[in-house]
C-alpha cells in the first residue's frame, strides 16, 4: 500500500513557512509549525490568520475553510512536538549548515517511515540528505513564494529518494492544487537557474550604468511583460537569497557567467537586503518605494 501523508511538520515559521503551513492547512492537513524562537510562530499564526481572512473577503475560500484551516495549525515548540508527523517539510534560512543541524536532530525524533523533505531553492538535494539517517526519505519540495498564490512546486529527487517517497510526495503536492515541475538535482533547479541569473544580469546593467533601477524595472515589465521588474523582484525575494543562489550557482557549475554582480554583494553587505530591511534597490522606508539609485 502506498505511504500515505497525513500530518505535517513545518520548520521555520518566516515567509515561506508561513505559506507553506497555510496552503496545507487549507488543503485538510493538520500542521504543527516549529521554529527556534517562539515569537516567531505566534507572529507566523497571526499573519497566516490575516492573509486567510483576505482570502475570505475576496471570496475565494468561504468563513468556514478559513476557520477549519487555521484550527489546524498548532505551534510546536520543540522538534520533539513533530515525532508523529508523516511528512517534515524543513524551510529554515538559504544556509547549508543550518539545515543540516535541523536534519540531524529531527532525524532523531521522526518515525523511521516519516518523509524528511526541504524547501531548499538551491541546495543539492543529494547532499542535505546525507545529514540525514533516511537519504532514500529524502525529498526536495520547493515551493514558490508568495505560497497561497503561486501555482507551482519543484520537486526534485536527490540521488538516493525512492519511487514511494517520490510517489507520496507528487500524491501531496496535488492535493494542495498545485502544478509539479519535476527537476533534476541541479544547482539552484529550474525556476532559480533561469530566473536568478536573469536578476544578476539586471543588477550588472544597472552596476554598468546602462540604465538606473526605474528605467530597468520598467524596461521589463513593459517591454517583455514581467509583472514586476527583476530589481523590485529582488527586493521582494530578498538580496541575500539572491546572492546565496548565485554563489551556490557559481560554485556549483563553475561558470562565469553565474559570477554575482559585485553590486549585489555591496548591498549585502551594506545590510540593504530588500522589503525586509526597508531599504534594497528601493527604499520602503516612505509612503511609497523610492530607488535608491
Amino acid at each position: 500500500m502506498a505511504f500515505a501523508i497525513r500530518k505535517i511538520g513545518v520548520i521555520g515559521a518566516g515567509q515561506m513557512g508561513n505559506g507553506i503551513a497555510h496552503v496545507c492547512a487549507l488543503a485538510g492537513f493538520p500542521v504543527m509549525l516549529n521554529d527556534m524562537a517562539p515569537d516567531r510562530i505566534k507572529a507566523a499564526i497571526a499573519t497566516i490568520n490575516g492573509n486567510l481572512a483576505r482570502q475570505a473577503g475576496k471570496k475565494q475560500i468561504t468563513e468556514e475553510q478559513r476557520q477549519s484551516a487555521l484550527a489546524l495549525i498548532e505551534p510546536a515548540e520543540t522538534m520533539a512536538a513533530l515525532a508523529d508527523c508523516d511528512l517534515v517539510i524543513e524551510s529554515a534560512t538559504e544556509q547549508e549548515d543550518v539545515k543540516r543541524k535541523i536534519f540531524t536532530s529531527l532525524s532523531e525524533v521522526l518515525r523511521p517511515d516519516a518523509i524528511l523533505a526541504t524547501n531548499t531553492s538551491s541546495i543539492s538535494i543529494t547532499r542535505l540528505a546525507t545529514a540525514t539517517d533516511r537519504p532514500e526519505r529524502f525529498i526536495g519540495i520547493h515551493f514558490m513564494n508568495p505560497v497561497p498564490l503561486m501555482e507551482l512546486v519543484e520537486l526534485i529527487r536527490g540521488i538516493a529518494t525512492d519511487d514511494p517517497t517520490f510517489e507520496a510526495s507528487k500524491d501531496f503536492v496535488s492535493k494542495l492544487g498545485k502544478i509539479i515541475a519535476v527537476s533534476e538535482d541541479f544547482p539552484a533547479f529550474i525556476v532559480n537557474r533561469i530566473l536568478l541569473p536573469m536578476i544578476n544580469e539586471a543588477i550588472y546593467t544597472l552596476y554598468e550604468g546602462v540604465g538606473n533601477v526605474e528605467a530597468i524595472d520598467t524596461a521589463m515589465r513593459l517591454g517583455a511583460h514581467h509583472p514586476m521588474g527583476p530589481l523590485e523582484l529582488a527586493d521582494f525575494i530578498g538580496l541575500d537569497t539572491c546572492l546565496s543562489v548565485m554563489q551556490v550557482l557559481h560554485e556549483g557549475l563553475a561558470d562565469s557567467k553565474y559570477r554575482p554582480c559585485p553590486l549585489l554583494v555591496k548591498y549585502v553587505e551594506a545590510g540593504w537586503l530588500g522589503r525586509k530591511t526597508k531599504r534594497g534597490f528601493y527604499d520602503y522606508r516612505g509612503e511609497k518605494p523610492v530607488p535608491t539609485r
